[in-house]
This record gives structure tokens, C-alpha cells and sequence, in this order.
């Protein structure tokens, strides 16, 4: 039985050869300082091959590369989260994204109408991972030109500008349906493999989870002579301490509700990372032993990881457990170098602002872009946009700005500006608020109107807290010892929730009911006068019907008496 199976997996690898397509899983577990265990799956699928080949895809999901070459779409990025990244707290994740929906791509060069298909693909994908991604139009999609350049190969160094679109949803709500056909575009979907770990019923009691589909074109070779087609499918989860029952202590069963029953066999690699770097803090035993410790050293700052390779491990039950030794130490808080908090300021329904602070904490300057989309009905002023840091107006260097058009077009502000050393610098903008028609009003309205995060995006010259990996890599493996001169960096802000002004929509109801009640009193006797029709007796017709009637019920009742 052994030989048979060795045979099959090797058949399946020389199977997979065959069609030049590589498929890696892994998992990183980050215990963080304040107790919050991170956890990261990513599961890479490179494919060389022409888009125009989708027909005959292996590993690489067939419906998303019909998508592709249907649209011309060249890079390709989505992500649907439920909760918010604390920076300050939890440091820089692998790959950040917004609270609810967030879509961007790139189309090729020779699209002829990139906004019709830019929502084709939309609607598309509204259906593909069951999503309301149907409702992103003109009204909400803008031309990011700084924040959201592209992270793939690109032909020639040449891209057109006006090719990219960028929409947010923050009201989208993650649930199972998203979960379940996006495990479906694994080769061994939930069956099998690092994703079999994924339970909805774990995830959703998480503080934070995300799920990120990227595309884009890498290198197929170190000269860079042909180009491959990536797909990172990520998932990113955040437990509280507090849920767990044993508080500090953490396992596979604990996390996911199950250990890891087997890999997937389709997988070049299965691989395990576990942070041990604040071992030496607070010290806890990780079981079983790791295959190795890996030391890495990265742009100042090293970490160390315990790293479990199970790459074969087709038939036998794996569980990784960490139990604390002693009573748990405070580890002061350490915030990354660069973070950014977001509120409304004002009062009233009649005009208000948005604020941002970013705090940067590295004692150098820092360059940044920030990136803000606002809805058309919250009307921004230009001439009101105020930049202070530390008591003095910063005058930014390079600002972008398209004003928002009623139902057509959200408003669109870039700006680019030097945030000085140890500083906390505020952007600032007022806006007016926006009588809409009642048909554009929410089933519940007075929730309020969601606004989307803020995107601020840096070249951080430290690696502080910092765990993304490098552009010119795919795993996780790759970041190991992967000092740079900067390290790119793009993180979200909160959303913001704004209460418009809105009707009261319970006066209809009340007319109605009203309206009604005062029909239903009216209608009776209105009925009878109408239909009824009215004829005159004489008196002493009447009396001897009465005296006759009685007379009947008398000889009635005593005839049931005299019956034995």
C-alpha cells in the first residue's frame, strides 16, 4: 500500500511538472506582545503560461483566468475583512487591508473602454465569491496616481496612468458565502492541506480576519526574460486571548478547532512558521520539536522562527501547541515607526470635518503619500484642507485632487508631503452634508453612512515591526534576511461613520396606518347605506310576527320535554 502511494504522489508531481505550475502553502504564527496571536496562511500558485491558454489551466483556478484574459486585466488584487488592524498595538501584518471590501486592479495597455471593463469585472466577481461587488460603479471607483502603482512585472517599464481603478466597500460584511468559494479555487480546496484548518465557525470568532486574493505577473527567471502568473491567496486572523481558555496558552485545536490532518499533495511545499522571537521574555515550550530554527536579520532588527516542514506529511495528524512557563511577564508596547489614527470633527447635521493624525516616531523625516476617497454626498472643500504638525502648517509638495460630482463621481485627494522627526502631524478637511432623494436612503438609515479608510502609504527606512514580504518575492520564506534600503509600506485608517440628514420614515407609516384605520370605519356603513335596500311594515304586522315566534320556540321546547 506504501509503494502505491509513494507512486501516485510522484505520478502527480511529474503530473504537475507537466504543466509548468508550482503550488506552495504556508502558515505563520505570530504571538504578539499584548498577548493577540496572528496567524497567516498563504497559498502561492505561480503558472507560466499565456492567459490565452486559460482553457487548459491545472493549479491555477480556470474561472479567474477566463476572468483575466476576458477583461484584459494585467494585476489584480481584492480583499474582504471584518475588523480593524491596530497598528499601534500589533505592528505592520503582511498585508494590510481596509475594514469591508477593497478592489484595485490594472488593465493592459490596449484596452479601448477601461471603465466598462473595469464594472464587467466587478460583476463578475460579485458573482464568483458571492459579494456585493455588483454595486461598485463611476460613483465609487477613482484613479489612485501614486498609492496603488504596480507590485508585478511590467512590459517594457511602460504603463499607462489612467489604467487602474480603485474602489471600496465599507460596509461589506465577511461571512461564510465569501469563505466558501474562495477555499474552492485551492488545488485541494478544503479537503486537504492548510486549508482545511480554515473553519468558518473559528474565523468569524476571531478579532480580526481577512481574506486577500492578489495577481500579478513575476519574473520567471533571475534575468527577467519571461514572466509567470502569480496568485497569493491569503488569510489573516487575529485571536483574543480573552476567547481562549486558556488564556496565554495556544494550540492548533484551540485556533482552527482541529489539528492539521494532512497536506495537500499537490504542494511543492507545506511549511510552518512560528515567532519565537519574545521567547526569551516571556518563555513558553513549543511542541513538537521544529525541523529547524531560523535566524533572520532584517533591516536592523532579528527575529527568530521555528519552522516545521511538512512537506510529504500525506497521512498523519500534526498539532503545534505553546504553553507559557512561569507567570506571564508585561512587555511594554513598542508602536511601529510610522501609524495613523482617524475621526469626524464638528457637530450638527449641517457641516463637519474629517482629521488625521499620523504619528511618526522614527527620528528621522518620512515621506509619505495619503490617499483619501469620499463619497459624493459629503462635500469637501478644497480651500479648508489644513496640514499642521507640532504647532506649524506643513505645506504639502505634491497634491491631487478631482472634486466630486452629485451621483457621477466620489471626490479624490492625494497629497504627498515630508512628516517631520518625532512628530504628530493632523490633516484636516471640512465638508457639508447632503440632503439625498429618499429612494438612495439604506433600508436602515439611521445607522448612518460609511466612509472609506484612509490609505497612507511610506519607504520606511527600519524594519521595526515590519513582517511584508519583499516585491521581488512570493513566500514568506523570501523575507528571511531580506535587508533593504527601504521597506515599502501601505497601511488603512478606520472608517468613519456619518450620520446624514434624514427623514423621518416612520410619518408614512403612521399616514398609513391611519389612512387605513379611518377606510375601514367608513367602508361599513357606507356598504350597508349603498347595498341595502330599506322597505316599510306596519306595526301590527310586526307585533304578530313577534307573538308567532315566540308561540313556535314555546311548542318547540316542550316537545323535546315530553320526548323519553
Amino acid at each position: 500500500m506504501t509503494i502505491f502511494k509513494n507512486s501516485l504522489i510522484f505520478l502527480l508531481f511529474s503530473f504537475c511538472s507537466a504543466y509548468n505550475d508550482i503550488f506552495n502553502e504556508e502558515l505563520l504564527l505570530n504571538p504578539l506582545p499584548n498577548g493577540h496571536i496572528y496567524t497567516y496562511f498563504q497559498f502561492t500558485t505561480k503558472w507560466e503560461a499565456n492567459l490565452k491558454d486559460a482553457q487548459h489551466s491545472h493549479l491555477f483556478p480556470r474561472a479567474l483566468a477566463e476572468i483575466l484574459n476576458q477583461y484584459h486585466v494585467r494585476e489584480f488584487h481584492i480583499s474582504m475583512t471584518q475588523g480593524l488592524w491596530r497598528h499601534e498595538y500589533w505592528g505592520y501584518p503582511v498585508i494590510d487591508a481596509p475594514p469591508g471590501a477593497e478592489v484595485w486592479a490594472w488593465f493592459e495597455n490596449d484596452v479601448g473602454n477601461v471603465d466598462l471593463n473595469w464594472k464587467r469585472l466587478m460583476d463578475t466577481l460579485s458573482g464568483l465569491f458571492c459579494a456585493s461587488l455588483n454595486f461598485i460603479d463611476g460613483t465609487n471607483s477613482v484613479i489612485p496616481e501614486f498609492s496603488f502603482r504596480p507590485e508585478g512585472v511590467v512590459p517594457d517599464k511602460h504603463f499607462n496612468k489612467s489604467n487602474v481603478r480603485y474602489a471600496s466597500l465599507p460596509r461589506e460584511v465577511v461571512c461564510t458565502e465569501n469563505l466558501t468559494p474562495w477555499k474552492k479555487m485551492l488545488p485541494c480546496e478544503a479537503k486537504r492541506g492548510f486549508a482545511s484548518l480554515l473553519n468558518a465557525a473559528q474565523i468569524h470568532n476571531t478579532r480580526y480576519h481577512s481574506l486577500g486574493l492578489h495577481i500579478r505577473p513575476v519574473c520567471s527567471n533571475k534575468q527577467c526574460t519571461s514572466s509567470s502568473l502569480e496568485i497569493r491567496q491569503t488569510v489573516s486572523l487575529v485571536y483574543d486571548p480573552a476567547l481562549m481558555p486558556t488564556k496565554r496558552d495556544w494550540s492548533f485545536r484551540y485556533l482552527f478547532g482541529q489539528g492539521l490532518l494532512n497536506t495537500c499533495v499537490l504542494a511543492n511545499s507545506s511549511i510552518v512558521y512560528v515567532d519565537i522571537t519574545h521567547n526569551f521574555t516571556n518563555t513558553f515550550k513549543v511542541t513538537p520539536e521544529p525541523t529547524k530554527i531560523e535566524e533572520s536579520s532584517r533591516g536592523g532588527f532579528k527575529r527568530t522562527y521555528a519552522v516545521y516542514d511538512l512537506t510529504g506529511n500525506t497521512d498523519q495528524v500534526f498539532s503545534i501547541s505553546s504553553k507559557l512557563k512561569g507567570e506571564p511577564k508585561i512587555i511594554p508596547n513598542s508602536p511601529p515607526p510610522l501609524y495613523a489614527n482617524r475621526y469626524l470633527v464638528g457637530y450638527g447635521q449641517e457641516k463637519g470635518g474629517i482629521a488625521t493624525r499620523i504619528h511618526n516616531n522614527h527620528w528621522k523625516e518620512l515621506n509619505i503619500i495619503y490617499f483619501e476617497q469620499i463619497p459624493w454626498y459629503i462635500e469637501i472643500y478644497l480651500h479648508t484642507l489644513q496640514i499642521e504638525s507640532n504647532g506649524k502648517i506643513i505645506q504639502p509638495s505634491i497634491i491631487r485632487y478631482i472634486p466630486g460630482q452629485t451621483r457621477e463621481r466620489p471626490y479624490y485627494i492625494e497629497i504627498g508631503m515630508t512628516l517631520p522627526a518625532r512628530s504628530i502631524t493632523t490633516i484636516s478637511v471640512k465638508f457639508n452634508y447632503v440632503f439625498l432623494k429618499w429612494q438612495e436612503y439604506p433600508p436602515d438609515a439611521n445607522h448612518g453612512f460609511y466612509i472609506g479608510s484612509a490609505v497612507i502609504t511610506s519607504a520606511l527606512p527600519l524594519a521595526k515591526n515590519y513582517t511584508g514580504i519583499p516585491i521581488d518575492g512570493s513566500l514568506i520564506a523570501d523575507s528571511f534576511n531580506a535587508s533593504r534600503q527601504t521597506y515599502p509600506i501601505r497601511f488603512y485608517t478606520e472608517i468613519l461613520l456619518v450620520s446624514l440628514p434624514t427623514p423621518d420614515f416612520s410619518m408614512p407609516y403612521n399616514v398609513v396606518c391611519l389612512a387605513c384605520t379611518v377606510i375601514a370605519l367608513a367602508f361599513g356603513p357606507l356598504h350597508n347605506i349603498t347595498t341595502k335596500r330599506l322597505q316599510r311594515k306596519k306595526i301590527e304586522d310586526v307585533r304578530k310576527n313577534i307573538i308567532s315566534t315566540c308561540l313556535e320556540k314555546l311548542k318547540n321546547f316542550i316537545s323535546r320535554i315530553e320526548q323519553p
